[in-house]
């Protein structure tokens, strides 16, 4: 799904691939990353990204640390893996919500100001991994959501404090959200 981010001139694309085949997860993400001079790309293992909102608070976060020289990191596309992650080291970052040799199901931001050479990127993603763009990876599930309690480490307590109407889903994503969000304060 493109996001037009108007305070900051961008365009966030967030969009997410079943079964994407990749044998090196690394090697890929490099081969993207030498096309995108203008553009910040960056994938995520899908298995443990809390809906397309939960990406597009990270990217929001990211435009506005860079904004405020308060980034951590050097790219963009980096910036958006910390807050994802709510890490601020990059290893550890990586090591939660980044793609694997073995990650199927990715995640990928790709924000940049031109909105033709993102709608490109995203095109020659589709032949690298040999799959078209599939959002529903992005949707939680029973599975999916108590893999996410467990890697950001979400208490049932912390639950039952901000859950309304009984959902489940978004209380989650609103406390991972706010996990990242916090970041801006961990200095």
């Amino acid at each position: 799904m493109l996001h037009q981010i108007k305070e900051f001139g961008a365009y966030a694309e967030i969009t997410g691939f079943r079964d994407a085949k990749f044998s090196d997860a690394e090697t890929f993400l490099k081969e993207c990353r030498k096309k995108t001079r203008s553009i910040d790309l960056q994938f995520y293992d899908a298995d443990l990204i809390a809906t397309q909102e939960h990406l597009y608070f990270a990217a929001l976060n990211a435009l506005q640390a860079f904004n405020n020289k308060t980034n951590v990191a050097k790219s963009l596309a980096v910036e958006t893996m910390l807050y994802a992650s709510a890490q601020r080291q990059i290893q550890r970052a990586i090591q939660r919500c980044g793609i694997k040799p073995q990650t199927q199901n990715m995640a990928v931001t790709i924000i940049g100001e031109n909105l033709v050479k993102i709608q490109e990127l995203l095109k020659e993603i589709c032949v690298h991994v040999k799959v078209k763009p599939d959002e529903t990876v992005l949707e939680m599930t029973k599975v999916k959501l108590e893999k996410i309690k467990a890697t950001f480490q979400i208490k049932d307590e912390e639950i039952k404090s901000v859950i309304s109407g009984g959902d489940l889903e978004a209380a989650v994503v609103g406390l991972v959200v706010e996990r990242a969000a916090l970041l801006a304060t961990q200095f």
